[in-house]
């Protein structure tokens, strides 16, 4: 297998710190970057989370948007010696966030937070009827079969048979495994 061959699966998120004001700028010349080196299986999304918000100024209001973390740029990459070489060496780059400038991907929870994020991604393991096992909340150890999912909230319903009856219960997305 060659080394340049990877699992599209085992990238993470990842975030970076930057000079103030240079978010954009480190986006697209990481962008540039990946692009020349054709490392679009490495590093597969850069991103600078932007919020909406209204501006009212003189009795008139305007939809605007800002950075929600300044300062701040989210990658989904695969970690390697070429893909850090590649981040940290990028004009406006501080470091990765992470103890002593180490890299600590985010958790799904943390990305679900951020929504950079299609919960789609999260529940891609996981199809409609496949029985599941819950791991934590008021159902643990139950088994049941996922009814449906609600990718915007990171909900899935899963019917449990309680006390001889199936119950229809909601449950947030890191609350199942596979049974």
């Amino acid at each position: 297998m060659d080394e340049r061959e990877v699992n599209k699966d085992a990238a993470k998120w990842y975030v970076i710190h930057t000079y103030s004001g240079y978010e954009n700028k480190v986006k697209d010349n990481m962008d540039a970057m990946v692009t020349n080196r054709g490392m679009e299986d490495l590093i597969q999304d850069i991103r600078v989370p932007m919020e909406s918000y209204v501006e009212s100024k003189d009795g008139v209001s305007k939809a605007k948007e800002r950075k929600m973390f300044p300062s701040y740029v989210l990658v989904k990459m695969i970690m390697n010696d070429e893909t850090w070489y590649l981040v940290r060496n990028t004009r406006g780059v501080t470091g990765f966030v992470g103890p002593a400038s180490k890299p600590v991907p985010l958790t799904d929870e943390e990305v679900l937070l951020l929504g950079v994020t299609d919960n789609k991604e999260l529940f891609g393991n996981y199809e409609i009827g496949e029985r599941v096992r819950v791991i934590n909340g008021p159902f643990e150890e139950l088994v049941g079969t996922i009814d449906s999912f609600n990718y915007e909230k990171g909900k899935v319903k899963v019917t449990i048979s309680m006390f001889g009856r199936d119950t229809l219960v909601e449950l947030d997305f890191n609350q199942i495994i596979k049974a």
